[in-house]
């Protein structure tokens, strides 16, 4: 890990998250010490004040969650940048991106799994959906074209981890995320990759989170479902016809729900099939709108 990602290696390590999880612990914590550096530990209750502690570094390196460097970006006054931000656990929304590169003055991005650890690191992201070269320890099994994309599973002496997760490597070695497979929504056999419908939706003036999951539908087997959070009530029929603008049919969500909060975890993650089945029981109650 060190010896392939050497960018961080003059910065403070600052680290905003839970250290017992392997992102924290592992690549916070135990890399900072590897690197003769001593890491410092941040609290998240109060995001000012993570912003002041930030200020009184030199050379500061984020190592935080999606949702957290999200919340700072939107903090920091124009013109203002945090030296290095390094995000993993979750793909980013692309405004949410967008937001956070314009804040950082270096962006990293790290991608793994529990089975494997840390199978990538992107020491430069231009895009969220660039997830990094493999580390040498690894080989790739299909590196899939985005034409045909395959599940990344790679092979470490012999062991074989297939990480659910669907992507392809670039032919200058990017490893590109696409989707958790169990993501995927099939909508009479065309597959709907939830994130593209969220950034879409996410370009809605005042939507600021949004989550799309699958539904049973009997004619289509499934359906594109779609839950978001603004700052005022939207009006579905304005929100629709965006869409419809800038998706093609089988993209397009049939239910629409506008909801106070997106249920994410502490990492920023979303359980798409939690989602689903909280919605199934009717937990999810509307924003109370008089445009439907």
């Amino acid at each position: 890990y060190t010896s392939a990602f050497v960018e961080p290696q003059d910065m403070a390590p600052s680290i905003a998250g839970p250290t017992t999880h392997s992102y924290g612990l592992i690549c916070g914590v135990m890399v900072a010490l590897k690197r003769g550096q001593v890491p410092t530990l941040l609290d998240t209750g109060n995001p000012k004040f993570l912003l002041r502690k930030l200020r009184e570094t030199e050379r500061p390196y984020l190592i935080s969650s999606p949702a957290i460097l999200h919340t700072l970006a939107r903090l920091l006054p124009a013109g203002e940048q945090i030296h290095a931000t390094m995000t993993s656990g979750t793909l980013l929304p692309d405004p949410w991106f967008g937001q956070i590169r314009a804040k950082s003055k270096h962006m990293f991005q790290q991608y793994g799994c529990s089975e494997a650890g840390c199978i990538a690191i992107n020491p430069d992201v231009q895009a969220a959906n660039e997830v990094g070269y493999v580390l040498p320890r690894f080989a790739l099994r299909d590196a899939g074209t985005a034409s045909e994309p395959k599940e990344i599973a790679v092979e470490r002496k012999g062991v074989l981890v297939e990480t659910r997760d669907l992507g392809y490597r670039r032919d200058d070695g990017m490893l590109v995320f696409l989707s958790r497979l169990d993501d995927l929504i099939n909508v009479s056999g065309l597959n709907v990759y939830p994130k593209e419908v969220e950034d879409v939706v996410m370009t809605f003036a005042g939507i600021g989170d949004a989550v799309v999951f699958r539904k049973q539908d009997a004619f289509a087997g499934e359906r594109v479902a779609l839950l978001f959070s603004a700052e005022h009530a939207v009006d579905r029929t304005q929100l629709r016809q965006w869409c419809a603008e800038r998706l093609v049919a089988h993209q397009m969500p049939t239910e629409i729900v506008q909801v106070e909060r997106i249920p994410r975890q502490a990492n920023g993650k979303i359980s798409r099939r939690d989602v689903a089945v909280r919605y199934g029981t009717g937990e999810f109650a509307p924003v109370r709108t008089e445009a439907a």
